[in-house]
């Protein structure tokens, strides 16, 4: 069956000039338009993946080019214009942006902003359409997940006690800032482990498997060895000169710079005035 909004596995059924035609099935034929054919030509009764959606003007279209998120995940997008219909978002698609309905969305969306949205199916008017609100689109399924489960992340919003995420595209979860050893960013998509399952379904979640040794990078370990070593504070800071920096740790600044915001993200350190000190 078609998946609207999804890759799909579709059979070439007939060549012309301006490209192929697919077999959608009881969608009938979706033209694959020349631009996106592979560089090995194309024949009949080849199958091809390619992502289907509609055009603008409401045809069903197929490409190879993958989007910035399919139907039934979530992602941050940015709007690329605001109408009387509602903000319409850059979800890379040649030639249709993504709408989100004013009904849909938390607040007014702005021009040039990014926002963490939904995408689905409306079968009211079989378009793909996208939505803010969240939660609604979230927890609907009791959250059947072991401890270390694998599982995938996005990153979607900072609190004083860590990083929302979504788990799966399923459930919230959080990661904690002290388990956190690298900067992660809104919109971000990691690979992560589930922690727990409290008692109240709520998920704690961990970017390294449970019993993982190295839970921070090695110039991050000489950084924090070296504090212990000379009484938690060092005359080195993101500001200190680049030599002074190697004669140390003999790393460029970009590196160290990068290991110290990860450190006082964790809140293993503290970076004052031209220093480093253990927190």
């Amino acid at each position: 069956m078609l998946q609207i909004g999804k890759f799909n596995t579709l059979q070439v059924v007939k060549t012309v000039d301006f490209g192929v035609y697919l077999d959608g099935g009881e969608k009938g034929e979706i033209l694959l338009p020349r631009k996106f054919l592979p560089e090995q030509p194309c024949v009949e009764g080849d199958e091809l993946s390619v992502f289907v959606y509609y055009d603008s003007e409401d045809r069903l279209i197929a490409t190879t080019r993958k989007p910035y998120v399919q139907v039934g995940e979530f992602a941050r997008l940015q709007v690329k214009s605001v109408t009387k219909v509602g903000a319409f978002l850059d979800w890379g698609v040649e030639a249709k942006d993504l709408l989100v309905p004013f009904r849909e969305q938390n607040g007014e969306m702005q021009q040039g902003r990014y926002y963490v949205v939904y995408v689905y199916l409306d079968f009211a008017t079989g378009r793909i359409v996208a939505s803010a609100k969240l939660n609604k689109f979230l927890d609907n399924v009791p959250p059947e997940y072991t401890p270390n489960q694998q599982v995938d992340i996005l990153v979607v919003q900072e609190t004083q006690l860590g990083f929302k995420v979504i788990i799966n595209n399923l459930h919230w979860g959080m990661v904690y800032h002290n388990e956190i050893f690298r900067p992660i960013s809104i919109g971000e998509h990691l690979q992560a482990y589930i922690k727990q399952v409290r008692e109240d379904e709520r998920i704690d979640v961990s970017l390294q498997p449970s019993g993982y040794e190295n839970r921070i990078d090695p110039l991050s370990e000489r950084i924090l060895q070296r504090l212990e070593e000379v009484g938690g504070r060092l005359p080195l800071s993101d500001k200190s000169p680049a030599d002074e920096i190697a004669r140390y740790f003999q790393c460029s600044k970009k590196s160290f710079k990068k290991a110290i915001g990860a450190l006082y993200k964790a809140r293993r350190i503290v970076i004052g005035e031209g220093e480093i000190r253990k927190s």
